[in-house]
């Protein structure tokens, strides 16, 4: 069985290093007491809030990870904008913040305008799309501090305090949506790419896909990896409300599904309130993300640890609400569903697309 660990991704060794920085981070709010832009306190939180007095100012930080690494090979980089944005914004809005503006910083061993450009203009078109600015940003040639090049960005964003997404709220018997993606997002790479070299070889992002079920298709892996994330950010404010606007829908909490799966990130909406979930109708992963795991032989559980496996994007609502969200969701080009719903039980139950039942506490 491979595991995410053995493409050199220790998961336990990250939330433990994560606990350290927010340790220390922490420890510069008090610098800032009785100030404007004075910190909240939010561990295992999907964002930072800083306090500007009838609102909050929300920041967040990811980056595209290794599948630019995959880009760069393929000569692809025109859609890896939409990655990056997807990382920062869709944990902005699990909070209830609208997002205005991003930076972003691109790591690069050695400047290629073309390489730029596309990422940049990917970026753009991300960006405008969900009526984001990008007021700054930064290119740093940095050969041998990497070897190939790094992508990150950080989000701003502002949510009224009254309006921020009460989890403790969560009731059992909420409908839990799910949100279809169609892509990894930018998570699980690592492993994506370990298996894929080891299996086709090399330059395994050339190479026609779907090899093994002797399907005709167009497509290269390169193709199928770089499926760019959906940015769910704008739908989901069809939802909530952008800032000074009414909310549709009382939405009780939102999950981005990213690095950790959907026990982990599901479970930071849930602690508030020491409830579980059935989830019984998830949507089912893409074919060749499924392919790539059999080749992998990557356990289902493993799977459902390391990407998102179809479903981008988890929502609580009240169950007389759900069809009202799913249809504005369609309405944004977002295809959603009723996946399940809150129980008491503590425990997260994935009814994966093997048939196979996965128990999370």
């Amino acid at each position: 069985m491979t595991t995410y660990k053995d493409s050199g991704v220790d998961i336990a060794a990250g939330d433990s290093a994560s606990k350290a920085a927010y340790a220390a981070a922490a420890k510069t709010f008090a610098s800032r007491k009785g100030m404007i832009g004075a910190p909240v306190f939010e561990v295992g939180g999907y964002a930072g809030f800083l306090d500007m007095g009838d609102y909050y100012l929300v920041m967040t930080d990811d980056g595209t990870g290794t599948k630019i690494d995959v880009a760069l090979a393929a000569g692809n980089c025109k859609t890896l904008g939409s990655d990056l944005l997807a990382m920062v914004t869709d944990d902005a809005v699990c909070t209830g913040a609208e997002v205005i503006a991003v930076s972003n910083t691109i790591d690069i061993a050695k400047v290629d305008p073309k390489v730029i450009g596309d990422l940049m203009q990917g970026l753009s078109d991300a960006c405008s799309a969900q009526k984001i600015v990008i007021p700054a940003g930064e290119i740093a040639e940095v050969p041998g501090a990497v070897h190939s090049a790094t992508w990150s960005a950080t989000a701003i964003g502002i949510v009224a305090k009254d309006r921020v997404i009460n989890t403790g709220t969560i009731a059992v018997g909420d409908a839990v949506i799910a949100l279809r993606e169609n892509g990894a997002r930018s998570n699980g790479f690592s492993l994506i790419r370990k298996i894929l070299s080891e299996k086709i070889g090399k330059e395994w992002w050339n190479e026609p896909a779907n090899q093994k079920t002797n399907k005709p298709t167009n497509n290269t892996w390169g193709d199928l990896v770089l499926t760019p994330s959906v940015v769910y950010h704008s739908a989901i404010l069809e939802l909530i409300g952008r800032y000074g606007k009414k909310p549709t829908i009382n939405v009780k909490a939102i999950s981005h599904i990213t690095g950790g799966g959907i026990g982990s990130k599901f479970r930071r909406v849930l602690k508030k309130t020491g409830l579980g979930a059935d989830l019984t109708d998830l949507f089912d992963p893409p074919a060749w993300l499924t392919e790539i795991a059999a080749m992998g032989n990557v356990a289902t559980e493993e799977c459902y640890k390391t990407w998102c496996m179809g479903n981008g994007m988890l929502i609580v609502v009240d169950p007389n609400n759900a069809q009202e969200a799913i249809t504005h969701l369609k309405k944004s080009g977002i295809e959603a569903k009723v996946a399940g719903e809150i129980t008491e039980d503590p425990a997260i139950i994935v009814h994966a697309h093997d048939k196979s039942i996965l128990n999370f506490r």
